[in-house]
């Protein structure tokens, strides 16, 4: 993963928990670098170490941790740079959820080694639809129902986020049923 993943990680411990806990998490994890570099990339390895050590020193699971890293990420990249790109997106979650495999290839113009995720939209009834997420990854089911949540706040929408098909179960791919609806509406 890029180094931009690891300083997220970084910065949502930091801002949470305090600049102990990060450097705690980091010698428990075993990470001896003084920052990441947002455009390197660090094995997979790294992150899931991040993951484990932050679990144990919060007590928190690290299907909760990656909830929580997946919510952030939507705030973090937008204040990272990558705002705008967000904002070319999608007016609303729909929207940008189906246009989540465009905006993996616009970032990967900058990020050339990257190996995103893809998204497929299949929208069951108004204001519901499924996502099906597929990854050469494993182990990030969690953090895409943070990020379904970021967005949610994002787009000013309110979401429910249920799982309803796992890899872990045998499946080829993560599946989410999602049902939304614009807090402005009435």
């Amino acid at each position: 993963m890029y180094g931009l993943v690891n300083k997220a990680i970084e910065d949502m411990v930091r801002s949470n928990y305090g600049e102990e806990t990060w450097q705690e998490i980091k010698q428990l994890a075993q990470i001896d670098l003084e920052k990441f570099v947002s455009m390197e990339g660090y094995p997979d390895d790294v992150t899931h170490r991040l993951v484990k050590a932050a679990s144990q020193v919060l007590s928190i699971s690290p299907s909760k941790i990656m909830e929580a890293f997946g919510a952030y990420w939507v705030q973090y990249t937008a204040q990272e740079g990558y705002g705008e790109l967000l904002d070319m997106s999608g007016d609303d979650l729909p929207e940008f959820l189906e246009n989540l495999d465009n905006l993996h290839a616009r970032v990967s113009v900058s990020f050339p080694k990257l190996s995103p995720p893809s998204f497929e939209c299949e929208e069951e009834q108004e204001n519901a639809l499924t996502l099906h997420y597929h990854s050469q990854r494993e182990g990030l089911a969690p953090m895409v129902i943070g990020l379904i949540e970021g967005l949610g706040e994002r787009f000013e929408t309110e979401v429910k986020i249920q799982q309803t098909q796992d890899r872990n179960d045998g499946f080829d791919h993560d599946s989410f049923s999602i049902e939304y609806k614009d807090k402005s509406a009435k």
